[in-house]
């Protein structure tokens, strides 16, 4: 594991400087979905029964160092309040933090990006940061890609540890893809190859099983010699793709692109489609796309599924947010989440549009782990080092 959790840590009647990501959409002037602030709270509480005292450092938005009042993490307030089931103290300025003795209570420190130090990963200002707490605890998985004062240089000059949320996407992660129970797969989707080519080169070399859909696939079909007419695509990746396919031959890993698809002459919802094989040899016309893998794609995946023992899901596969184009997304994502509750297979997933078509699909509930954390996600499935979590294991 490499890296200490709250059981771990001696916190009683010490400040715990606590790292979290409560950057939460925010319509009309409230916060209109508050997850991410609902997911911090078993750390929260945990730091509370252990003596602790949690002072949170967390980012809303991008204000890039300057003091930004539409960007002030006051607006989450009351969502933490709701959260914590008790007051929130919000501490305006770091000059307030380090003059005074701190109330009793939860602290919120605000916007740490109103500083120029925290993208900067400044030592100065980390050190001042540092001075405020005891240990610190970082729970913000979704911002370890960041090499910020807060995310590295706090585990560096403190003693430090994961929270509840960081240990769990630390566990999933490394049951899905460092030492899964095998057969694994995946399934990667989404509108463009071209955003994925490290994340396809790294999950061909690890995975039994990779299904690739939505535009991502077109650029397969388009590169084995497929003429898909208006279909989404990247000519200029053919070449990727190919490349791609020769190593997962290499590797041993099954690829698996949609065999036929929904074809509409127009992006609309309930517009008219035919069901088209979809091969080396498929030729559309000028005006056609492919919006949707077909019935024979979704049985081909679903039964691919039943063979698996570990599943990580990335990315769509069709135009989801459309009826009929919802189709294999929904219908895949059920039995995925069947298999799961079954017990017959562990599922894995992350990434903004892969939430909400499950969400649309009833199936996230059932999913065994899903990812909140957006870039972190996709970096750690890519096999790349991130920082964050780098400087909780040094």
């Amino acid at each position: 594991m490499g890296w200490k959790s709250l059981d771990d840590m001696d916190l009683n009647g010490k400040r715990v400087l606590l790292r979290v990501d409560i950057n939460v959409p925010v319509e009309n002037g409230q916060v209109s979905d508050a997850t991410r602030i609902e997911r911090i709270a078993p750390t929260v509480a945990d730091i509370l029964a252990k003596g602790g005292k949690p002072i949170l450092l967390a980012h809303f938005g991008r204000p890039k160092g300057k003091v930004i009042p539409e960007l002030s993490l006051r607006i989450c307030l009351s969502e933490l309040e709701k959260a914590f089931g008790q007051s929130v103290t919000l501490i305006e300025t770091l000059e307030d933090a380090e003059g005074s003795a701190l109330p009793d209570g939860i602290i919120l420190l605000e916007n740490i990006r109103f500083h120029e130090g925290e993208e900067g990963n400044d030592p100065k200002f980390a050190a001042r940061i540092a001075a405020l707490g005891d240990v610190f605890c970082n729970d913000a998985f979704s911002a370890a890609h960041r090499a910020h004062a807060s995310t590295t240089s706090l585990a560096k000059l403190l003693p430090s540890c994961a929270g509840r949320l960081m240990q769990a996407e630390l566990t999933a992660l490394e049951a899905a893809l460092s030492t899964p129970k095998r057969p694994v797969g995946a399934v990667v989707g989404g509108a463009k190859v071209s955003t994925k080519i490290d994340l396809l080169m790294n999950l061909v070399g690890k995975l039994d099983v990779l299904v690739i859909g939505g535009g991502m696939a077109n650029t397969f079909l388009g590169a084995m010699g497929a003429s898909l007419g208006n279909s989404l695509q990247e000519p200029d990746l053919h070449g990727t793709a190919r490349d791609i396919l020769k190593q997962a031959e290499t590797t041993g890993c099954k690829v698996i692109l949609p065999s036929d698809g929904r074809v509409s002459r127009a992006f609309a919802a309930n517009a008219e489609y035919e069901m088209i094989k979809l091969n080396a040899e498929t030729v559309l016309e000028d005006d056609q796309m492919i919006l949707d893998a077909g019935d024979v794609a979704t049985d081909t995946i679903v039964n691919e599924f039943k063979g698996l023992k570990t599943l990580i899901w990335n990315g769509p596969l069709g135009a989801f947010e459309i009826q009929p184009f919802d189709k294999a997304t929904m219908a895949a994502a059920k039995a995925a989440a069947a298999l799961t509750v079954s017990g017959d297979l562990i599922t894995v997933a992350g990434g903004g549009d892969t939430v909400a078509a499950l969400n649309l699909a009833g199936a996230a509930d059932d999913f065994t782990y899903i990812s909140t954390a957006g870039g972190a996600f996709l970096e750690w499935m890519e096999g790349k080092e991130l920082p964050g979590v780098s400087a909780l294991q040094d």
